[in-house]
């Protein structure tokens, strides 16, 4: 607490005056920095609002991302799915086609088999006859 000196009309306005002086100059700067306080609470409120806003966008963004995500590997999943079943459809339909010309080739090696018994017989008899045709002329007489 401030004490100040007294004189003859009371205490010295000099003293008074500085001492007032000096709590109005301290009232004011505190004044001055609650009000910049204020200011500052103020933009730092506007500033977390806008960071609020923010997180809420990339929030939003990230569960974008993860549905988009998740379609993604979806879609892969069925179109993967899709080329394993046609490539066996395909697979089968190979192995079909190659089991039907397999099944030809033999067919007609079988029936070549035939053929090539039938030729043999046939040129034997014809070695035969002309055997026979041969022999008989050896028994001619001249």
């Amino acid at each position: 607490m401030q004490k100040f000196s007294t004189s003859l009309g009371g205490y010295n306005k000099y003293e008074v005056n500085k001492f007032v002086s000096d709590v109005t100059k301290n009232y004011e700067d505190v004044l001055n920095k609650l009000k910049s306080a204020d200011l500052e609470v103020e933009r730092l409120k506007q500033e977390l609002v806008k960071y609020k806003n923010l997180e809420n966008t990339l929030n939003r963004a990230i569960m974008i991302a993860n549905d988009t995500a998740n379609q993604v590997r979806k879609s892969s999943r069925d179109e993967a799915d899709n080329i394993i079943n046609e490539a066996r459809r395909n697979a089968s339909r190979i192995v079909n086609d190659a089991l039907i010309k397999a099944e030809k080739a033999e067919n007609d090696a079988e029936t070549l088999k035939r053929r090539i018994e039938i030729y043999k017989r046939r040129v034997k008899q014809v070695i035969d006859e002309q055997k026979e045709l041969i022999d008989s002329i050896d028994t001619i007489d001249y």
